[in-house]
């Protein structure tokens, strides 16, 4: 059987059916066939803990994001403080990296190097 020797026999309109004014009280006679359910208020009050605790715990996770962070920090050596000395001291090497890596002469570099920092 071909789809329009089908449609001519079983027709096109849809066969479910939803009956008058179903939706209309729905809600109602939802509500109307629940138990009813005993309301229980709470009549204690929280202590000053339970008031504190999300403070607290929201405080120490700080704490734990800056010390994971300060440890994980690539320059970070414990118990020393990084001073000005050092800072240029990082700064030459990475000159000196980035000249043994490179194909620029000296002077090309030193002009490279010298024109970024001045444009800042």
């Amino acid at each position: 059987m071909t789809e329009e020797q089908l449609k001519k026999k079983i027709g096109t309109e849809n066969p479910f059916r939803v009956p008058e004014g179903y939706f209309e009280g729905f809600a109602s006679g939802l509500m109307d066939h629940l138990p009813e359910k005993d309301r229980v208020e709470a009549s204690r009050t929280p202590t000053t803990w339970e008031k504190l605790r999300p403070l607290v715990y929201m405080a120490a996770m700080f704490v734990g994001a800056m010390l994971i962070i300060r440890i994980a920090s690539t320059h970070y050596v414990p118990g020393q403080e990084a001073a000005g000395g050092e800072e240029i001291d990082r700064e030459m090497e990475y000159i000196n990296m980035a000249m043994e890596n490179s194909m620029l002469d000296d002077y090309s570099l030193y002009v490279y190097l010298t024109d970024d920092e001045e444009s800042r």
